[in-house]
């Protein structure tokens, strides 16, 4: 059984930074992607950032694709980061880590093509 443990979220102001982690127990071989998404209050889960490996394959939003980074421990391959610099009010969500092993690159953006999700760490940014 898969399971995704999210860390890392708190308070932080405008312009700060933050790094999420997502340590997952459980995965068979060596190969599989985690996604990250978001959810603010009254809005749909949207997709953040994303990384498939080995290569790796790495994906973003436009809205952050500039700021954000996801990577991974390259001790500990079985955690992976996200990195948020220069964070704005319109980030605060709470954030989820969603794994897959058998995602095809097509779909990372696709938060139904994940099939193990972690429980949130919620990120807020004050203004």
């Amino acid at each position: 059984q898969v399971q995704l443990v999210g860390s890392g979220g708190g308070l932080v102001q405008a312009g700060g930074s933050l790094r999420l982690s997502c340590t997952a127990s459980g995965l068979t071989g060596s190969r599989y992607a985690i996604g990250w998404f978001r959810q603010a209050p009254g809005k749909e889960r949207e997709f953040v950032a994303a990384g498939r490996w080995p290569g790796p394959s790495i994906y973003y939003a436009d809205v952050v694709k500039d700021r954000f980074s996801i990577s991974r421990d390259n001790a500990a391959k079985n955690t992976v980061y996200l990195q948020m610099n220069s964070l704005n009010p319109e980030d605060t969500a709470l954030y989820y880590c969603a794994a897959s092993q058998t995602i095809i690159l097509s779909q990372m953006r696709n938060p139904g093509a994940y099939g193990y999700w972690g429980q949130g760490t919620q990120v807020t940014v004050s203004s």
